[in-house]
């Protein structure tokens, strides 16, 4: 079954990916940060018992689990293709996953709030994520008693998520605006309208491969549409802006840039060992050169879909086995070999 991360959506060329997170809490259950251990293990079953009736309201097949029943690497690769978030595996009580077969909605039980209800897709379609990870709320919602408030809205763990509980998020691809330094002024501006551009995997995080999360900061007083299309009025800006600096770049620095991303390419293809920091980088440069038609190759490459496949965890799920960093670095370098398609 098609994963998110192999789609290839709209304005692929920036947006990367959509996502709708919403917040949810049960009225007969201390929030997250109150519960004890006993409270939370119950949690976590009461929740799982929604996977069955997901799935016959759907037609997606729905598993469910123990976060503590994954091995370690099953955890990274989960944190790596965005379908947990590190904060839950920092979670000393009981947690729990209900994943769909396309990976595509993902609810993580007693993270910071009982629910977090996720919907991913690839390429600018945050309106059919919400729409997956309503549909998926509105079964929670029949099985179990939110805990909500005529005026607030749905209560959450942390006041910034009160309201709608709803988190938008677009994965941005933008090489460009970080290469002439613009990335920096870019996240004040997007603060003063209440947008947060952050790393790879969120707040705190580093961006890997020039991906940047843009997400909504506030979620009470606007309706979900209101939240969305003000986001979506705002990403539109930030693609032009990524577009006009390639423009730029390419107007400029043709010669060096060129060489730069067959440089990168060639590097991916006859490199023995590779880092994950440096396969990103280099396939980074490929993706750009390939947008932007610098570089040619005999078949379709999907460069986000080896990005996520080549990551520590991923790679070893691939495997099998555990590894040492040494040699996770020669199997992705013999991976992307194999998967990356010859120049024209």
């Amino acid at each position: 079954m098609l994963k998110w991360y192999k789609e290839i959506g709209k304005n692929n060329d920036v947006v990367i990916s959509s996502r709708v997170r919403l917040a949810r809490n049960l009225k007969s259950f201390p929030f997250s940060a109150k519960l004890n251990e006993e409270q939370a293990l119950e949690l976590v079953e009461n929740l799982k018992a929604a996977t069955p009736v997901l799935e016959s309201k759907s037609e997606k097949k729905f598993y469910s689990c123990n976060i503590d029943g994954l091995t370690d690497s099953e955890k990274t690769a989960m944190v790596e293709r965005h379908i947990i978030s590190p904060l839950l595996l920092a979670r000393e009580q009981s947690t729990g996953l209900i994943l769909s077969e396309d990976e595509r909605i993902s609810i993580m039980l007693n993270e910071e709030d009982h629910l977090r209800i996720q919907s991913i897709t690839g390429g600018m379609n945050i309106m059919g994520a919400f729409a997956e990870a309503n549909a998926a709320d509105d079964v929670a919602s029949e099985l179990f008693d939110y805990a909500y408030h005529e005026k607030y809205g749905y209560l959450t763990s942390c006041p910034t998520n009160v309201g709608t509980g709803l988190r938008a998020s677009y994965m941005m691809f933008l090489p460009a605006l970080n290469v002439t330094g613009k990335i920096v002024k870019l996240a004040e501006e997007l603060s003063q309208y209440g947008i947060a551009l952050r790393g790879t995997y969120g707040e705190a995080s580093k961006s890997v491969g020039n991906l940047y999360q843009i997400s909504n900061q506030k979620t009470l007083g606007s309706t979900e549409r209101e939240i969305i299309e003000s986001l979506n009025r705002i990403v539109e800006q930030v693609m032009k802006q990524e577009r006009r600096y390639r423009e730029y770049i390419l107007t400029h620095n043709y010669d060096e840039f060129e060489d730069k991303v067959h440089r990168s390419f060639g590097v991916l293809k006859y490199a023995k060992q590779l880092s994950s920091s440096d396969a990103m980088t280099l396939l980074s440069q490929v993706k750009l050169g390939i947008d932007l038609e610098l570089l040619h190759l005999e078949d379709d490459c999907n460069v986000h879909e080896l990005m996520m496949e080549i990551q520590p965890g991923n790679l070893q799920c691939l495997l099998d086995k555990n590894m040492g960093s040494a040699q996770r670095d020669r199997f992705r370098a013999d991976y992307i070999r194999e998967k990356l398609p010859d120049m024209v």
